[in-house]
């Protein structure tokens, strides 16, 4: 091991280490979900991130949550929530349909939200985030806040119509918002050379007159920096940035999917380019952490995940009559003839 080196983009030894246990954090949580997933426990399907987390963790981290700034994950973001403040416990009482979940058991996996700690859940229709957060990033202008938005985006959703719309709106009103296009080489089981003529997505950029920048997404000090720019241009009034995140969904679909359409070799390909492993060797190669230092954040992303599934494995679901709770803001006027209460 050499001299430690100038650390890059600003950051500091302790931001590199935070970096590391984020990522950690994320894939261990989810390994902890499939082990639940296989015993029952999770409710719903179950979404891996198995090789994007550096894409999740990277973006999020070059947002200022002290401003106010606020992103919109996708399903394989879970990274970017926990960034911005979401807990393991919080995230495992979600997929399990717990009666304290967030969404008291009426939603499941990242479907939720935390405005005062900056993520608004995806809804499950690909691309209309994207609107979403132009309306959100134009509230911002109207007020004169200096905050940023930041919209995930996948290769298969940036073929529909609500991105158009919405990446043409943001472009037009130059509003403040980055939006992250990961390029993970598959929408569902479609490769993207079936369903979109460009060779990268980044080329897109173009045909709305914004900025178009591209990064190696396994490289999660590179996916910060190219955010962090975009997100400073945004700050500044610069409008709207598309990054496009090249890296690999080395899990299907979801857990049900057995990736039979995958070409033989190419999972282990990507594997060999594995974001953890790449950023363990760089920290350590560069004198940016002590391998006992990492052996320490293992264990502490070890120990707070057992604490959480002990907290809430065998918590109650909702109970059924709470159902109608939260559906009506107060009960209507009884003269009206259309409403009838659960006592007639």
């Amino acid at each position: 091991m050499g001299s430690e080196r100038p650390i890059p983009a600003g950051l500091s030894r302790a931001q590199l280490h935070e970096l590391y246990y984020l990522m950690r954090l994320t894939r261990s949580l989810e390994e902890k979900l499939v082990n639940l997933y296989r015993q029952t426990k999770v409710i719903g399907g179950l979404f891996r991130s198995l090789g994007q987390e550096a894409d999740a963790v990277g973006t999020a981290f070059a947002l200022d949550r002290s401003k106010g700034d606020i992103l919109s994950p996708l399903i394989r973001n879970l990274g970017s929530m926990l960034v911005q403040g979401a807990t393991p416990l919080e995230v495992l009482r979600q997929y399990m349909a717990k009666a304290e979940s967030p969404t008291r058991g009426r939603e499941l996996n990242i479907h939720f939200n935390d405005l005062g700690r900056g993520f608004i859940g995806q809804i499950s229709h690909l691309g209309d985030m994207v609107p979403v957060m132009a309306g959100i990033t134009l509230s911002f202008r109207m007020r004169r806040e200096p905050r940023v938005g930041l919209v995930y985006v996948g290769d298969g959703a940036m073929s529909t119509g609500a991105f158009h719309e919405g990446m043409n709106f943001a472009a037009v009103q130059r509003l403040p918002l980055v939006v992250i296009a990961e390029n993970n080489g598959y929408a569902y089981s479609t490769p993207m050379d079936k369903q979109t003529a460009v060779k990268f997505l980044v080329e897109k950029a173009a045909g709305y007159g914004v900025p178009g920048e591209q990064a190696d997404g396994n490289d999660v000090l590179a996916v910060y920096q190219v955010t962090r720019k975009a997100v400073d241009r945004a700050r500044a009034g610069g409008g709207v940035t598309l990054i496009e995140l090249l890296t690999y969904r080395r899990k299907g679909h979801a857990e049900h999917d057995n990736q039979s359409y995958v070409p033989d070799g190419e999972l282990e390909a990507w594997a060999a380019k594995d974001p953890l492993d790449r950023y363990v060797r760089q920290l350590t190669q560069e004198a940016w952490a002590e391998p006992a230092e990492l052996t320490a954040i293992d264990e502490r992303v070890h120990q707070e995940l057992d604490t959480a599934v002990a907290a809430c494995e065998h918590e109650p679901l909702p109970d059924p009559a709470s159902a109608l709770d939260g559906v009506l803001a107060a009960p209507p006027r009884a003269e009206l003839e259309w409403y009838r209460s659960l006592d007639a």
